[in-house]
């Protein structure tokens, strides 16, 4: 597989290829780089680069993808073959309603929207704190939100419903 892969603007080639032990094999910018990868939980990718262990986070929104290394943030654009694709089964699946998920441990600190607020696609609706950082939490679609379960306070964990935006 060949990606194009945009972090902070910057442009890499990365190649992965799997192999016959299970591992992979991977070129970035036609370097070798020797890896280990696990996901051990949603979103989460545990990696052995060249003997250094790293946790990468993976954060979604509709309109953008970050990737967190540590207490790092960096914005990251994708590209493979398939993008095309992907972006229009991605479109055709914008239809119905969406579920707002936290997508890590956390405390709500504040609920930007109300329920039957309209909202954009990318708008913050949640702010959840972890880690010390502040993390918002966007709508997936343009719509209304139909449910807000989130409350200023409460502790959440990966995967729970924070609202519905339809």
């Amino acid at each position: 597989m060949i990606y194009e892969v945009i972090v902070a603007g910057k442009t890499h080639r990365l190649e992965l290829e799997a192999t016959a032990s299970g591992g992979w094999q991977c070129r970035l910018d036609g370097q070798t780089v020797e890896i280990d990868a696990l996901i051990p939980r949603r979103d989460v990718l545990s990696l052995l680069v060249n003997g250094r262990s790293y946790e990468v986070k993976r954060e979604k929104t509709a309109t953008d993808l970050h990737m967190w290394v540590g207490s790092s943030r960096f914005a990251v654009e994708l590209r493979d073959p398939r993008s095309l694709r992907s972006r229009l089964h991605a479109a055709a699946n914008d239809k119905g309603p969406k579920k707002i998920v936290a997508p890590m441990p956390g405390r709500i600190v504040r609920v930007l929207v109300e329920e039957g607020s309209e909202v954009l696609a990318g708008q913050g609706l949640v702010v959840v704190e972890a880690m010390k950082m502040q993390n918002e939490i966007k709508s997936p679609k343009k719509g209304i939100v139909k449910k807000i379960s989130a409350t200023v306070g409460a502790a959440v964990n990966p995967g729970d419903v924070l609202g519905i935006v339809e």
